[in-house]
């Protein structure tokens, strides 16, 4: 398991095994090993692995197909999967999304664009609206 996630996911990163070696502190062999699954990383080298990787431990660890692997996201970072916008430009926030981020019908969202990416974030209104008040309260009044 371990050893194919490995394989999987320093491939996904276009490195050598010579340059993961190099960033673990260990022979390429060792790699090569642990890819083999001829020998185990252990957990101080699983730690080290898991950032390079922007993964988990867990995620590491566990088994999962190449698309799985394919489908992970860095660290703090959520995959929830593709949702088709309707018409009117609703989408369906996905259950586990939902249960994740303690979203409820009748909750308000805020939408957030970025031109360069092209990127759409979506947050819960009350945190984001607190911090903006926070902002807005904080910067100095014009005494003119």
């Amino acid at each position: 398991m371990i050893g194919m996630n490995i394989r999987i996911l320093r491939k996904k990163q276009k490195m050598s095994q010579e340059q993961l070696a190099e960033k673990v502190n260990v022979s390429r062999q060792t790699v090569a090993k642990w890819e083999n699954e001829e020998a185990l990383p252990d957990i101080y080298k699983c730690k080290i692995l898991s950032n390079i990787f922007q993964v988990t431990v867990d995620q590491l660890s566990r088994h999962m197909n190449e698309e799985e692997v394919n489908q992970l996201s860095p660290q703090g970072k959520q995959f929830f999967g593709v949702v088709k916008v309707g018409e009117r430009g609703q989408i369906v926030i996905p259950k586990q999304a939902r249960d994740m981020y303690q979203i409820h019908a009748g909750d308000k969202l805020v939408v957030l664009g970025e031109d360069a990416t092209k990127g759409i974030a979506i947050l819960k209104s009350d945190g984001f609206l607190e911090f903006a008040e926070m902002i807005r309260n904080a910067e100095p009044k014009d005494e003119a």
